[in-house]
């Protein structure tokens, strides 16, 4: 065997023991999907350890395609049965969600609230400092009054400099967000609404 075909064997069984539990025909028909993306992949002269890296990890494919079932199921069929396989589906999609992303969204939060905090402090005192510097009042106590004006106005420059750098990694965070929000929203969207 390949070191190639080990990816693809990995692949194709950590995506079916994911799927263990659902009808033997959605696992077959899923196995045999992502057999095909392997194929084509490698028809199209991709190894297949770069396919397994564009696909993602099967484990999180297949709590998403387990949720999708659920949810579908659910609209199809609304009996308390399809409705605990779409609540469970979602639990182990959301499961991820709670362990691993919303610590990650709190320490992101935490940093950018501290990044924003000295930023405007940094800004609040260079523009204190920055007219002292002029006047040469005695803030400076050691400094002629063009230090000090330096001094303030580099102060303002490093706190504005903070502000920026904390408000382009909110935005970056909030795209990645709305897109991770995105991929839920299409695994619980009924296929009329996407």
């Amino acid at each position: 065997m390949s070191e190639n075909s080990f990816v693809r064997g990995l692949f194709l069984s950590r995506m079916r023991a994911g799927l263990k539990g659902m009808p033997r025909s959605v696992i077959e028909e899923t196995i045999n999907d992502y057999a095909a993306h392997f194929d084509a992949g490698v028809a199209n002269g991709r190894s297949e350890e770069d396919i397994a890296q564009g696909l993602g990890d099967p484990s999180r494919l297949a709590r998403e395609i387990r949720a999708e079932d659920g949810v579908r199921r659910w609209h199809d069929e609304r009996t308390f049965y399809a409705a605990m396989r779409a609540v469970f589906g979602m639990i182990g999609l959301l499961a991820v969600d709670v362990f691993l992303v919303l610590p990650l969204l709190f320490i992101v939060g935490v940093f950018l609230f501290v990044v924003i905090v000295v930023g405007v402090t940094f800004s609040v005192v260079g523009a204190i400092l920055t007219p002292l510097g002029v006047m040469g009042v005695g803030a400076f106590m050691n400094v002629d009054w063009l230090q000090g004006v330096l001094i303030g106005l580099g102060m303002l420059c490093a706190g504005v400099a903070l502000c920026a750098f904390g408000l382009l990694i909110s935005i970056v965070a909030m795209n990645m967000l709305v897109s991770y929000g995105r991929a839920h929203y299409r695994t619980i969207a009924a296929p009329s609404e996407i």
